[in-house]
């Protein structure tokens, strides 16, 4: 049996402390990933600055349950992603409405957008009680439908899936008591889909673990290439989403007297191809990196943080190489304007892999040590993970319950919203 343990008192019975939930798909065992680092980050501060239990549902190989003091983590045996294999995708719901309904937990945070909001949904409405917060940290319908069926179906049946998308996201995430986003044109998008119960929660950068304090000569020397110029970094998922094969023909375009390396830190669907087209070149693949301390590492001795990603939904990746004291070359899309501010690096457009040779060399040529530092200073200021759990906790999570207490209160009078709900049938 996959559920152990007995669950935590329940908040409110002398004042007992919350039980919060996180529930995603978008989790990876070796701890890569936006969601990843949230979910330890979180852990973190929770155990750390709270009295608070805290219940985080993942896929995993099998079916396990570890409990540590307040933290229980929960893994669903899932198959792999195909193309990713370091994720995977959860599919026997029944299993996690079965952990759900053991430690009936006060707060859940739906983090990604597939079949498991759904979950929480149909938890609620067992157990009404229940507040739902959800992160929509990725534009789905834009970034992940409209263009992998753009490219599949061409730009007519493209937009289609995009149109219906958009409709799945506003019918489920209007059930939801609280949404946050990542960005103020998300919220925005979501505003114009009648989502209004939003707001806007920056996240944060481990700024001891990322520090040009970490940058290591050796590091250069290990990747084998004899080369003087800069070392370029880019570190996250090698594959469509991520325009990665945009990198490989950008570095083919930089000015030969630059003598530049590359460094590409991740794994991915584009993997094979793009060793393929970087014969030759000094471009590293060294595949994912499950140490942060050696991620850090490769950061702060490298010179300048590269992505063409045109759908950022924040860019955790492009802070942690900020804190690094790294200035930043880019496309102006997404969030990767509000990462990279004027001073702090170079934004071309989407898919102007010559326009982001160029801006690599101008920021070589210019003093990018110094807006390395800045970059660095920038972090630093607005950027912690201590503000973002502050926020999720003290704002946020008020706010969803506020609503959820309304609703609650509402539907015992048999009225929501000025309609009558129907009565729930008895318990069986």
């Amino acid at each position: 049996m996959l559920l152990q343990g007995d669950p935590p008192r329940r908040a409110g019975e002398s004042g007992a402390p919350l039980i919060l939930c996180d529930l995603t798909q978008s989790y990876a065992p070796s701890g890569g990933g936006g969601i990843s680092t949230y979910l330890r980050e979180k852990r973190d501060y929770v155990l750390t600055h709270t009295p608070h239990h805290l219940l985080q549902i993942v896929p995993g190989p099998e079916d396990k349950i570890t409990v540590n003091g307040r933290h229980i983590f929960a893994e669903v045996a899932a198959p792999r992603v195909h193309g990713s294999p370091n994720y995977r995708f959860i599919l026997r719901t029944g299993v996690v409405r079965d952990i759900l309904a053991k430690y009936r937990p006060d707060v859940i945070e739906s983090l990604c957008p597939w079949v498991l909001p759904w979950t929480a949904i149909n938890h609620r409405k067992k157990f009404p009680h229940t507040t739902l917060v959800a992160g929509y940290r990725t534009d789905f319908p834009n970034a992940h439908v409209y263009r992998v069926g753009r490219e599949k179906f061409g730009e007519t049946i493209g937009r289609g899936l995009q149109k219906v998308s958009y409709g799945y996201a506003e019918l489920t995430y209007r059930e939801f008591d609280w949404v946050y986003t990542l960005s103020e044109d998300a919220r925005a998008a979501l505003g114009r889909r009648r989502i209004t119960r939003t707001d806007v929660l920056p996240l944060g950068v481990d700024i001891d673990m990322f520090s040009p304090a970490k940058r290591d000569p050796a590091f250069r020397q290990e990747l084998g290439f004899d080369f003087r110029g800069p070392l370029l970094v880019y570190a996250g998922r090698v594959d469509n989403e991520k325009r990665a094969d945009r990198l490989v023909a950008m570095f083919k375009q930089l000015p030969r007297d630059l003598d530049a390396a590359m460094v590409m830190i991740g794994d991915g669907k584009l993997m094979d191809r793009l060793k393929a087209q970087a014969s030759g070149l000094p471009i590293a693949f060294p595949g994912f990196e499950k140490d942060r301390a050696e991620l850090a590492r490769a950061l702060a001795s490298s010179d300048i943080y590269v992505s063409a990603m045109a759908d950022e939904t924040f860019g955790i990746s492009v802070l942690e190489a900020q804190a690094c004291a790294l200035p930043v070359v880019g496309v102006a899309s997404g969030a990767m304007p509000d990462r990279v501010p004027p001073g702090l690096g170079l934004l071309g457009p989407v898919d102007d892999t010559a326009a982001m040779a160029a801006n690599v060399a101008r920021i070589w040529r210019d003093d990018h040590q110094a807006i390395g530092i800045e970059a660095r200073h920038h972090v630093e200021t607005n950027f912690s993970w201590k503000r973002t759990f502050e926020r999720l906790l003290g704002d946020i999570y008020p706010k969803a319950m506020a609503r959820a207490a309304g609703r609650a209160t509402a539907r015992k009078s048999g009225w929501f919203g000025g309609v009558r709900e129907p009565q729930p049938l008895p318990a069986e």
